[in-house]
C-alpha cells in the first residue's frame, strides 16, 4: 500500500465563483432599487458602495487565509471577551453608540458609517462554541448522558450573556440567528438524539403555553412578555390586510411586488410597487418583481450551491474543530436566508434580517465574507490522500 499526499493548500474556486455571482446579483438588484428609495438617500450610490465592501471582503478573506484556523481555537475566549465588551458598550450607551428604530445596536465609526458589533459576535460565538464542543469531545470520547448534559450546560452558559444583551438592545432577529448557530452546533456535537428531541419538545411546549397566555391573558402578555412593537410584527404577519396601513404594510407591498413579477418579471428597472427598505431587508422582492420566478429561483439556487459547497468542506475536513466551524457558518447563513426570504413571502414574521451577500450593508457583508474566509481556511488546510496498491 502506497500513500501519496496531494497538495495541501487548495482554495475552493467553486465557492469563490458563487460569491462572485452573488456580488453581481447584489450590485444589479441594489442599483435597480435606488430610484425607489427616499429622496434623501438617492444621492448615495449604494450599488457602488456594495461593490467596494465586496472588495474589502475579498481582503478580509485573504487575511483570514493567512492565519491557520487552529489559531482561532487558542484565541476563542479572547475574541469572545472582546465581543462582549462591544455589546456591553451598547448597553451602557458609551459615546459613539447609535439608536435606530428603537434599538441601540450600532457604533458610529467616522468615515466608515455604522458598525453593528453583534455581526462580529456571531463569528466569535461560532469559534468559542466549536472550542467548547471540541474540548468536551476530547475529554469524553464516549460520553455518558450526564456528560452530554454537561456539554449542553457549558454551551448554554456561553450563549446566555451575549443573547441577554441582544434581547436588551432589543434585537429579536439577531437573537434568533444566535440561537440558530447554537442549534446547528448542538446537532453535530454528539449529544444523544433523545436529549435533543426532548429540548425540541420542551420548546414547542413553551411556545404552546405562550400562545395560550396570549389568547387567555392578553394584558399579562403585553406587559411582561413582548413589547407592543414586537406584537405589531406578529399582527402584521398573521393578518396583514387587517392592518394594511400600519403593521401589515411592508408584507402586503412585498407580496404585491413578488406576485406582480410572475414567471419572467417586468425587466430591469421596471418597478411599479413601492417597497420600503428595498435595498436592504426587501431586496428579494425587488429581484422577484424585475426578474420573476426565474430570477428568484436563480438567487435561491446560488444559496443552495453556497451551502452545498460548505457542507462538502465540513464533511471533507479530517479535523473536528474545522468541521464545527463550518457547521456554525452553515447554520448562520442558512437561517438568515430562510428567515429573510420567508418574511418577504409571508411565511415568517418580519424581523429586519438582511439577505446575506445580496442586501446592502457594510458590516454585515464583511462578517459574511469573514465567515466564508474561515470555511475556505478549513478547506485549504484539509489534507487529501490518494491510496494506490501495487502488486
Amino acid at each position: 500500500m502506497e500513500q501519496d499526499k496531494l497538495s495541501q493548500s487548495k482554495l475552493d474556486y467553486n465557492l469563490l465563483f458563487v460569491l462572485f455571482l452573488m456580488a453581481i446579483v447584489s450590485a444589479i438588484a441594489i442599483q435597480s432599487a435606488e430610484p425607489s428609495l427616499p429622496e434623501k438617500l438617492q444621492s448615495v450610490n449604494f450599488s457602488l458602495k456594495q461593490l467596494q465592501w465586496y472588495v474589502i471582503g475579498a481582503f478580509v478573506i485573504a487575511a483570514t487565509l493567512i492565519i491557520d484556523y487552529d489559531r482561532l481555537f487558542h484565541l476563542a475566549w479572547y475574541l469572545y471577551g472582546f465581543g462582549m465588551l462591544l455589546l456591553l458598550g451598547l448597553e451602557l450607551n458609551v459615546p459613539g453608540t447609535v439608536t435606530l428604530k428603537g434599538a441601540t445596536s450600532w457604533y458610529h465609526i467616522p468615515g466608515a458609517g455604522n458598525f453593528q458589533p453583534s455581526e462580529l459576535m456571531k463569528i466569535f460565538m461560532i469559534i468559542v462554541i466549536s472550542r467548547i464542543i471540541m474540548n468536551h469531545r476530547e475529554k469524553y470520547p464516549e460520553p455518558t448522558v450526564k456528560e452530554d448534559f454537561q456539554l449542553l450546560g457549558k454551551t448554554l452558559l456561553a450563549t446566555a450573556p451575549p443573547l441577554f444583551l441582544l434581547i436588551r438592545q432589543p434585537d429579536l432577529g439577531m437573537s434568533m440567528v444566535f440561537m440558530a448557530i447554537v442549534a446547528s452546533l448542538v446537532l453535530v456535537s454528539g449529544i444523544r438524539w433523545r436529549i435533543i428531541l426532548g429540548i425540541i419538545f420542551s420548546g414547542l411546549s413553551i411556545a404552546g403555553i405562550l400562545i395560550f397566555i396570549f389568547f387567555q391573558f392578553p394584558d399579562f402578555f403585553h406587559k411582561y412578555i413582548l413589547k407592543d412593537y414586537q406584537l405589531d410584527r406578529f399582527y402584521g404577519w398573521l393578518a396583514p390586510y387587517e392592518y394594511s396601513n400600519e403593521q401589515g404594510f411592508q408584507l402586503i407591498r412585498s407580496l404585491l411586488a413578488i406576485g406582480s413579477g410572475e414567471m419572467y418579471g417586468k425587466g430591469f428597472g421596471n418597478l411599479d410597487v413601492y417597497l420600503p427598505e428595498a435595498h436592504t431587508d426587501f431586496i428579494f422582492g425587488i429581484i422577484a418583481e424585475q426578474f420573476g420566478f426565474i430570477g428568484a429561483s436563480i438567487v435561491i439556487s446560488l444559496f443552495f450551491l453556497l451551502v452545498y459547497r460548505m457542507v462538502h468542506i465540513a464533511l471533507e475536513s479530517h479535523d473536528l474543530y474545522g468541521s464545527y466551524l463550518c457547521t456554525g457558518v452553515i447554520g448562520m447563513i442558512t437561517f438568515q436566508v430562510f428567515q429573510n426570504i420567508g418574511m418577504t413571502i409571508g411565511l415568517l414574521p418580519i424581523t429586519g434580517l438582511p439577505l446575506p451577500f445580496i442586501s446592502y450593508g457594510g458590516s454585515s457583508l464583511a462578517t459574511y465574507m469573514l465567515a466564508i474566509g474561515i470555511v475556505l481556511n478549513v478547506r485549504s488546510r484539509t489534507k487529501k490522500f490518494m491510496f494506490s496498491s501495487e502488486e
